[in-house]
């Protein structure tokens, strides 16, 4: 109407998860190694011709409809044109300065070695029941430095062996909490929850603000930190409504954790590697002969600060770099169902061990 003519030139995404995983069905694989036996270039052109089988059906119902678009000079995502496009693009990006590179946590499948579409992980779910623990990290500095131990509650067990940091509401009050054996501070709130019965304020109390950058020890010591961590920082997301009101930060598996951590400077540590298994030099790695932790620090590494904590169940506070910290949660006396990616979305059921206080997210890793 302007005088201009606009080509209205129909497109085929040819590239995606779902066409590798349609794929790999066909030809009978089980994962990315079947995968690079075969042949990448093979498999690649077992791809290609995937994604043309049907593209006759797709122009006839695009002509049924009386959708108006150019078919006979379509472009295709896996031509090489296309893809020169997309790197010249980049390139362009690049050298006007406007390209970093960082850590972002996003979903990821160990089946596949690959990172998952929103799309892609939002193509089913599957209710599964994964452990949580209650924590001590016995506090080094401070006013209860030697004294008493911070409880933190994690859903996600694993990501402890790279512990970063822990997080409080600055405006949350915190409390110390004591059994006549040990002390512990917790959320005000949360004291009787948390802890159940006999155990006793002792009048001593915090803020969260007043406690930022109170130092404590971290539960695990197997992995090396390039950069001064394990402190509490503060964070505005940290809840009252479960748990203890301090948040074990992990960047490189929480996308809330990392732009708290970030903002104090803290490093992204993963010792995960692609597969979903820890490094090998871990002692529970996939080279060893246990993937779970073969000891306990009795002292930090716990399922509740009491029985009766123990069998309560509450609701999830943190989740994956897939979406955000919470996840749709049933209760139940034996634990806490989860939604978790299915097997429709990578094809994978990952098995955990289950435990009497439950819930997880969504596997996640930090990517550069």
């Amino acid at each position: 109407m302007q005088g201009y003519h606009v080509g209205r030139k129909a497109g085929w995404d040819c590239h995606g998860l779902p066409v590798e995983l349609a794929v790999e069905k066909e030809l009978g694989f089980n994962g990315k190694k079947d995968i690079e036996a075969f042949g990448i270039a093979e498999f690649n052109a077992k791809c290609r011709e995937s994604v043309t089988r049907h593209t006759d059906a797709f122009a006839e119902l695009t002509t049924r409809m009386g959708y108006w678009v150019d078919l006979d000079d379509a472009y295709r995502t896996m031509d090489p044109e296309y893809v020169d496009s997309v790197w010249w693009s980049l390139k362009e990006i690049f050298n006007k300065d406007l390209l970093v590179q960082d850590h972002r946590v996003a979903p990821w499948c160990p089946r596949c070695g690959t990172g998952l579409s929103d799309h892609e992980l939002a193509q089913g779910y599957e209710t599964v029941v994964d452990p949580s623990v209650f924590v001590r990290f016995p506090l080094t500095s401070g006013p209860l430095a030697g004294e008493a131990a911070l409880l933190v509650w994690t859903t996600t067990p694993w990501t402890l062996v790279s512990n970063t940091a822990v997080a409080a509401h600055p405006e949350v009050r915190y409390v110390v909490a004591t059994n006549g054996e040990e002390k512990l501070v917790v959320a005000e709130p949360l004291v009787e929850k948390a802890l159940g019965e006999g155990w006793e304020v002792t009048g001593q109390s915090f803020t969260g603000a007043e406690m930022e950058r109170w130092t404590y020890e971290r539960p695990f010591t197997l992995v090396d930190f390039p950069a001064e961590a394990h402190y509490v920082v503060n964070a505005e997301y940290v809840t009252t409504e479960d748990g203890t009101g301090l948040v074990h930060q992990s960047p490189a598996f929480g996308a809330d954790d990392l732009v708290v951590c970030r903002s104090y400077g803290l490093p992204v540590v993963n010792p995960v590697r692609p597969d979903g298994t820890f490094e090998e030099d871990l002692p529970w790695s996939a080279a060893s002969s246990s993937r779970r932790p073969t000891r306990r620090s009795p002292r930090t590494w716990t399922r509740g600060a009491s029985s009766s904590a123990m069998s309560r169940t509450s609701t999830a506070t943190r989740t994956a770099g897939a979406a955000t910290r919470r996840c749709s949660t049933t209760r139940s006396r034996r634990g806490t169902s989860v939604r978790r990616p299915s097997r429709t979305a990578c094809s994978r059921r990952t098995r955990r061990p289950t435990g009497s206080r439950t819930r997880s997210r969504t596997a996640a890793s930090a990517t550069g």
